[in-house]
């Protein structure tokens, strides 16, 4: 494999240069033997930086996928030119669904647990969508027939099915906070989603516990946009919704999402 030159992206590992040149690879490989390439489950940060990469090439012939619109984790899929019917059927993975009471309450970290304790990597498993009474787990084919044959999540009895229901995909909850900054710094605005000091958000960020769009930074300076998302360990998720206008004393009315 040769070793790709990415230095236009911020903060990425030496994992990260072999996974990004592998499936430059691929690309090579779907434009010169005309081979589809399928990839295990991306966090939304690597498929971030998918994007990125073949964005950079110019090159098309690809799709993310995790089994539905807006997953976050997704399998990534380079074929050859002409290529592209059927692609999201053909890709390696299937939806199983758990049954269980309602009134036993199992979490995401519950049947991903379980799931580990198979010995099924993490690369295996997509998004763990959980709902009252049910949860819907997306994997890769080659490890459907262990999945299958779970009959217990902890100490609660499930019953194992295939397929899920499309409706069982909740739209994520938000609580809006309005506010005005001085600027589109990431200080400024962490400090008016977390209503704290934006020296104590400086301070969060020069920590490392901040990543914008699934990439960690430690520049308060750095500047965000509308859409990005902002994470800080341990005090929860937001979203840059919308700037609303400049206020008479040019302050920036801006709305952030809470995730909830």
């Amino acid at each position: 494999m040769k070793l790709r030159n990415f230095s236009f992206l911020n903060n990425t590992s030496d994992d990260d240069k072999r996974l990004l040149s592998t499936f430059l690879d691929w690309t090579d490989m779907a434009d010169e033997k005309y081979i589809t390439k399928y990839s295990a489950f991306l966090d939304e940060r690597q498929c971030l930086l998918c994007e990125k990469v073949m964005a950079s090439v110019k090159y098309e012939n690809y799709l993310l996928w995790g089994g539905y619109e807006n997953a976050e984790r997704k399998m990534l899929c380079v074929y050859p030119q002409y290529g592209d019917e059927n692609i999201i059927e053909s890709f390696p993975m299937q939806a199983v669904t758990f049954r269980f009471r309602p009134e036993d309450k199992l979490s995401h970290r519950d049947f991903l647990g379980s799931l580990m304790a198979l010995g099924i990597t993490r690369g295996c498993v997509g998004d763990i969508l959980v709902n009252s009474g049910s949860a819907s787990v997306f994997v890769k084919d080659t490890v459907v027939r262990d999945v299958l044959g779970i009959t217990k999540i902890g100490r609660v009895g499930v019953k194992a099915e295939e397929g899920f229901d499309v409706q069982s995909v909740k739209e994520p909850e938000f609580r809006e906070i309005t506010g005005t900054v001085a600027s589109l710094r990431l200080d400024s605005v962490l400090s008016l989603a977390l209503r704290i000091s934006r020296e104590k958000a400086s301070a969060l960020i020069k920590g490392g516990t901040v990543e914008v769009s699934h990439e960690k930074t430690d520049q308060p300076s750095r500047t965000v946009e509308p859409g990005d998302k902002i994470s800080a360990k341990g005090h929860g998720k937001f979203l840059l919704k919308s700037v609303d206008g400049v206020s008479h004393k040019d302050r920036i009315h801006i709305t952030i999402c809470k995730y909830i």
